[in-house]
């Protein structure tokens, strides 16, 4: 009997270590831009590893927005200063339009053109230049101390 409590301890054991390393692994690879596609003042990117918690998008975004405004003029701003800035899962890559729910991107002169459409995280600002986080688990809004506030359904 003991012998096999012992034996389900250490399985726990190995089990549980597994799995964080595992978690560990996953939330450590670095994100990857796939792709930018821009029109107008809304930006579409395509990503792969993209954080999993609302905190961390938004802690990406933070960290890395001066390097996508230089490397990539994101956000662009229209002439009244509105962006939208939309962050896709690139999945298994670009596909033929002939699914319902992909989104298609006109400016590649391709057939595979289109991702499912599966949304990760997307950045706007409002008419009072505040800045908006949409995120899995709702929208958060960035104060001008840079605390964020979560903002109550619609």
């Amino acid at each position: 009997m003991k012998a096999n409590l012992k034996k389900i301890a250490v399985a726990l054991v190995i089990t549980s270590c597994a799995l964080t390393g595992y978690f560990w692994w996953l939330t450590s690879r670095p994100v990857k831009i796939i792709a930018v596609h821009q029109e107008d003042n809304f930006s579409e990117i395509l990503v792969k590893n993209f954080p999993f918690t609302d905190k961390g998008k938004i802690n990406w975004w933070l960290a890395n927005k001066d390097s996508l405004k230089i490397k990539y003029n994101i956000p662009c701003p229209s002439s009244s200063g509105n962006f939208y800035v939309n962050f896709w899962d690139y999945g298994e890559g670009y596909k033929e339009k002939g699914k319902y729910d992909r989104r298609c991107f006109d400016d590649m002169n391709t057939v595979k053109n289109c991702i499912d459409k599966n949304a990760v995280f997307s950045v706007e600002n409002n008419r009072k230049k505040e800045i908006l986080f949409r995120v899995y688990d709702g929208r958060y809004r960035m104060e001008k101390n840079g605390n964020k506030i979560k903002l109550k359904d619609e």
